[in-house]
């Protein structure tokens, strides 16, 4: 496995994973400035891929009851509530709490954060790199699928994700995340959480296009009076390589839970083996040298008899 299998620009990764002749690389954008918290697509995702429920009870925040990603939501909609002075909107509209620093408000002013939350399907994806079993696997898509059926509950994925999406079920200990409804896209159709989205927020097509139309819809924000607005994961050369489903934020990454700088966790493998490596074979030098340092010694005091 070489370094630039673990890190770095990768335009092709499902040519590298052995698909000849495979469609163009699909993905998620998600517009969390449009998104309205319905939950549909958290709904839709469920119903579709018969994921048993998490429990109904409120967690305390906010109108959540999920809380995160996990082996059996692989949709979540964060609520997130911050404190904004209203701005002035174009001539013609009413005022609305858009993006401000929040120690400005004095008038109780608030706003909500909304995004819709899910797997990453990294262009490097550790979780796939550390898989003893091939349960994780690259598709012609582009997209990273766990087959449930091969998966042996081992957890090397869990840690290895550098955003804690992918999650064992406690029934039964194998691992569990979204697979970008790999089912439905072999049959032509769209993910099940795109198409309950009723505002766009989840936009599903060729990865290159929906880059496009990010870039876009940020400068159209910019012009709208909404500086603040900018891309998670769309950039190639990050520390995954771009992500295969990416956000326009209203806000820096933290606030909705997402890791500011990501950096697929395998990717200094190679130079940990070296230096493994290394230091085994100083090791059996070492180990080599005590016993040829008293043979050595013996020999000597022979010949001086």
């Amino acid at each position: 496995m070489t370094d630039s299998q673990l890190s770095g620009p990768e335009p092709d990764p499902a040519g590298d994973a052995g698909h000849a002749g495979h469609p163009p690389r699909v993905g998620f954008f998600t517009d969390t400035s449009v998104c309205i918290g319905c939950k549909a697509c958290e709904v839709a995702c469920k119903e579709w891929n018969a994921l048993p429920e998490d429990g109904f009870t409120l967690t305390g925040m906010s109108y959540d009851n999920t809380a995160g990603l996990g082996a059996s939501t692989w949709r979540h909609v964060a609520f997130i509530e911050q404190s904004a002075p209203p701005v002035p909107a174009p001539e013609g509209r009413r005022e609305l709490p858009l993006v401000q620093d929040a120690s400005q408000s004095a008038g109780g002013e608030f706003r909500w954060l909304m995004s819709s939350d899910v797997c990453k399907h990294c262009t490097h994806a550790a979780c796939l790199d550390v898989c003893p079993t091939g349960s994780l696997f690259r598709t012609e898509f582009g997209t990273v699928v766990v087959q449930e059926d091969i998966c042996n509950g081992c957890g090397y994925c869990v840690p290895a994700c550098p955003y804690g999406v992918i999650e064992q079920r406690p029934s039964d200990g194998r691992a569990f995340k979204c697979t970008l409804c790999y089912d439905r896209l072999g049959a032509g159709q769209e993910p099940a959480c795109a198409k309950a989205c009723p505002t766009e927020s989840i936009q599903f097509g060729p990865l290159d296009e929906l880059r496009e139309r990010a870039a876009l819809r940020v400068d159209q924000l910019h012009a709208a009076g909404v500086p603040e607005a900018r891309l998670y994961g769309h950039d190639p050369t990050d520390g995954v390589g771009g992500d295969g489903a990416f956000f326009l934020l209203l806000d820096e990454p933290e606030v909705y839970g997402l890791p500011p700088d990501p950096v697929v966790t395998t990717r200094d493998l190679p130079a940990m083996w070296k230096h493994a490596a290394a230091a085994a074979l100083s090791l059996a030098g070492g180990v080599a040298l005590s016993f040829a340092l008293p043979a050595l010694a013996r020999g000597k005091a022979q010949v001086r008899r």
